[in-house]
């Protein structure tokens, strides 16, 4: 079975989405909306609708969502490498490693040159041990670290083994950095930030993210979620429907 990627569609045979998220949605929120217009739409009770690859609410761009039977491929399109493009901010840390959540502290930046910029870039290219962020959805004994997080627990966190392709700044204007990023997955771009800043003598969180590759797919063919809901609802799958 051919993954596709553009229209027609076969909704319930399998179908492979690519959607351009929205700020501040969930990846479940997108899934949701997807499966609610698809269920209405085919008139029918249930239809499989899974992502890969979940982005946090304050990124945007790149999200992979498959339908019927394509949601067996999700496993598989999850260990696709990924590429995003974003801004950190050094001088100051967020307990999200985000803009979500307020700073907790700051630090100078005055010290901060293109040669220590530069070394620090070098240190996260190639295989590294990265420390996810505890405001994440990783379960510990069951249970999300975020939920543990907002309760004030503490909870080790092991550090896991992800790669780095390439880490590239593409401007600087201190105390902003923007990048571009080509990692595998399960690298969490919140973590690089935090540790980005540390390792230049500060700190740091990443204030935009935006995923723009998963392996060969492009945001450039994305639907926005708008367009993609307007589109199933223009069109009629009667035909298609009669023929499962």
């Amino acid at each position: 079975m051919d993954i596709k990627s553009s229209p027609p569609y076969n909704f319930k045979e399998g179908t492979l989405l690519l959607i351009d998220k929205p700020l501040d949605w969930t990846s479940f929120d997108v899934v949701n909306k997807v499966r609610y217009k698809l269920k209405h739409k085919l008139q029918v009770k249930k239809i499989k609708v899974g992502h890969s690859g979940t982005l946090d609410p304050r990124a945007t761009g790149l999200l992979m969502i498959c339908t019927g039977r394509f949601t067996k491929k999700l496993n598989q399109l999850q260990g696709l490498s990924k590429t995003y493009t974003g801004t950190i901010m050094l001088g100051a840390t967020t307990p999200s490693y985000d803009s979500e959540m307020e700073v907790d502290e700051r630090f100078p930046t005055d010290h901060i040159t293109p040669e220590i910029l530069e070394a620090a870039r070098q240190k996260f290219i190639g295989e590294i041990d990265q420390l996810p962020p505890i405001f994440s959805a990783i379960k510990v004994d069951g249970k999300p670290l975020y939920k543990r997080a907002r309760k004030g627990e503490k909870v080790k966190v092991e550090p896991r083994k992800i790669t780095i392709n390439d880490f590239e700044i593409t401007r600087i204007q201190l105390p902003e950095i923007d990048f571009k990023v080509s990692c595998s997955k399960g690298t969490y771009i919140r973590s690089l930030a935090y540790d980005f800043g540390k390792a230049c003598g500060s700190g740091g969180y990443l204030t935009s993210l935006r995923r723009t590759k998963i392996g060969e797919y492009s945001i450039k063919n994305a639907w926005t979620l708008d367009d993609l809901l307007q589109h199933v609802e223009d069109n009629h799958y009667d035909e298609i429907l009669e023929k499962q």
